[in-house]
């Protein structure tokens, strides 16, 4: 025995037209919300750029500290080689005056050399890793003073995003409400289609109505018989050419819907056939 979903068993009660109508307040509840959002501009695109930005710049920072600790710790090294250079120098140099031979004495001289080139190849060094970590140090103070001014330019965007976020917030989220009430009386498929269309459209508009003719996304012209399809509201009708979904423009107004129509069509009807003419 296989139990129903309520949901889904509430829904078959739900007819079509009260589907479309619920899709169309949809619509125009995401759309003000849309507007809502386009009034904060591109300032959350700039604050999380400007995060981003200052995530690198520590992450530089932190890097060329790490770089200047690694030199000086081999700029230390360098030093105690120097001086384990001099200790050796001086011991053979008292091991000079007690040769027995010229052999030993230029063995020995030959060991003081190579030491003070050791000598003097760590002072090169000492030199060289001493130029690049001045150098890195002035990296590090551009870089935090770049640092300093995207936090200052950071805590101004979001001041003036949180400014108008507080002012809007409300009413965000008043209208995210009343679009989940709509998202109850429309099945997982038709709501899923929903969101689709409205992420690869431009404007947004996932529900458009019929305007002169034509859809009001993509203002391709639709068929005469396609349009009294889509005013009987008695199915799911998209345009063929954007993919949106079509509705008439009487849809919210739904109670006097038919009599507008026909108010519009004996309007522009009587006006030619009754006129008089002078005799």
């Amino acid at each position: 025995m296989t139990t129903q979903n309520p949901k889904a068993a509430d829904l078959k009660d739900i007819s079509v037209e009260e589907k479309l109508r619920a899709l169309y307040e949809m619509q125009s509840i995401d759309a003000e919300v849309d507007r809502i959002k386009t009034l904060r501009g591109e300032l959350p695109l700039e604050v999380q750029d400007l995060e981003d930005e200052i995530v690198g710049l520590d992450t530089r920072i932190n890097n060329l500290n790490t770089e200047v600790s690694v030199l000086g710790d081999t700029i230390t090294k360098k030093k105690q080689e120097i001086k384990e250079a001099d200790l050796l120098i001086k011991k053979y140099e008292a091991q000079q005056s007690n040769v027995r031979n010229n052999r030993e004495f230029d063995s020995i001289s030959k060991e003081i050399e190579f030491q003070k080139l050791e000598i003097e190849l760590c002072e090169k060094r000492i030199k060289e890793f001493t130029v690049e970590v001045s150098g890195k140090k002035i990296q590090i103070e551009k870089s935090n003073a770049v640092l300093a001014d995207k936090k200052m330019d950071l805590e101004a965007k979001k001041s003036e995003l949180d400014a108008i976020v507080s002012e809007t917030q409300l009413e965000e989220d008043r209208l995210n409400g009343k679009s989940a009430e709509y998202k109850t009386k429309i099945e997982e498929r038709l709501i899923n289609a929903y969101t689709r269309i409205r992420s690869n459209a431009r404007n947004g508009l996932a529900v458009v109505t019929v305007e002169r003719d034509a859809c009001g996304g993509c203002f391709n012209k639709i068929p005469p018989q396609r349009q009294m399809d889509i005013r009987t509201r008695k199915k799911i009708i998209v345009c063929e050419y954007c993919g949106r979904v079509l509705v008439d423009r009487y849809i919210v107004d739904y109670d006097s819907s038919l009599e507008k129509a026909d108010v519009e069509e004996a309007d522009a009807k009587p006006k030619r056939r009754t006129r008089k003419t002078k005799e």
